[in-house]
């Protein structure tokens, strides 16, 4: 037997106690070992005590065999490496096992315990090579979505201000229709204005608050999604995000932008909801309320998602009421929405613009810049009364 020791949790299922026992015997010096009388009892191991970076599974087994038992796990804990065991050594079995559970290794019983701790070995080194890799990439997309979005914020902050208005109801919505992989839908919406850094900030001032452009101006406003979208697509994997962006401006039932085909389910879910919630902040920057600019999208036939708008109404009718203070640059906090827009003292330009959610890293980018230029002072903010509770 190899001296190592690892410590990543290795799960082994089978109806037969006594194999089970006899798997715990070889390996629990060297592995970190659980077992699973049946598939049944392998699921709720998972869902109690997972992840694990392997899962070993019997392929024959009464109630939830091996080949459906590895295809869940494939579908609810897809960095688990899986491999199956099994002493029905055909063919089919093989094939299943791969195509359904996409199964890493296919052994054999009896198995010889050399030839089993190298096929976990070689599974775990899997295992590792996977979250190490989806560890970096949450790093780098991390890292990427930072400077893009700081760099929006000092380029145009009125396109900052509607994402940080957006983005409190999208984390609402993608929580009422349980929606999963919710990463996507908050990280298009970060990235969703990345577009209009190529546009004059006059325009895109005047089109966030609903006023009036020129022909001319509102194709160009009109192109900030694609723009957008295009950017995005060249970062690894985030082929996803950079669709959801690209229709954010396509209605329901198939006008609007992009113009092709799509329409109703086929559109991405992320882009309905950002149509939704990107309209209903044009109306309430125009000046209407809350009450009024929900009643304006439902008047719209065909323009939006009926499951999403029902969302959105769910999250205005629970929503906290807010109250308006005065502060200065050091009476901010975390959670407080400008009810103004923050100006340089000495050059009068605009740093943040009004809606805008503060959170620690643009209050103490604000501390920082008064300290060295000076912010006019005293600041309008909206406060949640539960903060103040």
């Amino acid at each position: 037997m190899s001296p190592i020791k690892v410590t990543e949790k290795i799960l082994f299922v089978d109806d037969e106690p006594n194999i089970l026992e006899s798997y715990t015997r070889v390996l629990r010096k060297n592995f970190a070992v659980d077992t699973a009388l049946g598939g049944e009892r392998a699921l709720e191991l998972l869902a109690e005590n997972g992840p694990y970076a392997v899962v070993i599974s019997d392929l024959r087994m009464p109630g939830l065999d091996g080949i459906t038992l590895l295809s869940r796990v494939k579908d609810d804990w897809p960095d688990t490496v899986r491999i199956m065991l099994t002493g029905y050594a055909d063919v089919d079995s093989a094939v299943s096992a791969v195509n359904e559970g996409a199964v890493f290794r296919f052994l054999t019983k009896p198995c010889e315990p050399e030839t089993l701790v190298r096929a976990l070995v070689a599974g775990i080194k899997q295992y590792r090579l996977v979250t190490a890799e989806k560890e970096l990439l949450e790093q780098t997309l991390s890292g990427s979505i930072r400077i893009m979005t700081d760099a929006l914020s000092m380029v145009n902050p009125d396109a900052f201000g509607r994402v940080s208005r957006v983005i409190r109801h999208v984390k609402e919505i993608v929580r009422i229709l349980e929606i999963e992989q919710d990463w996507a839908y908050e990280t298009a919406t970060m990235l969703s204005q990345l577009g209009c850094l190529t546009l004059p900030r006059d325009i895109v001032r005047r089109a966030i608050k609903g006023r009036s452009l020129s022909e001319e101006e509102a194709a160009l406003f009109q192109s900030h999604p694609s723009l957008a979208a295009e950017m995005v697509l060249r970062i690894p994997r985030m082929e996803g995000v950079s669709e959801i962006i690209a229709y954010q401006e396509k209605h329901f039932d198939g006008q609007g932008y992009p113009a092709d085909e799509r329409k109703e389910e086929g559109i991405p879910l992320g882009s309905r909801i950002l149509k939704v919630l990107l309209d209903f902040d044009v109306l309430v920057q125009s000046g209407e309320s809350k009450a009024k600019a929900m009643a304006e999208l439902n008047g719209r036939r065909g323009w939006y998602d009926p499951a999403v708008l029902t969302a959105l109404d769910m999250i205005l009718g629970d929503e906290v009421r807010y109250e308006q203070e005065e502060t200065t640059i050091y009476g901010l906090q975390p959670g407080m929405i400008l009810h103004q827009d923050v100006v340089s003292l000495r050059t009068g330009r605009r740093l943040l613009g009004e809606g805008q959610e503060l959170s620690e890293s643009l209050i103490s980018s604000l501390v920082n810049y008064n300290r060295a230029y000076g912010v006019r002072q005293p600041i309008k903010v909206i406060v949640p009364l539960r903060r103040k509770a």
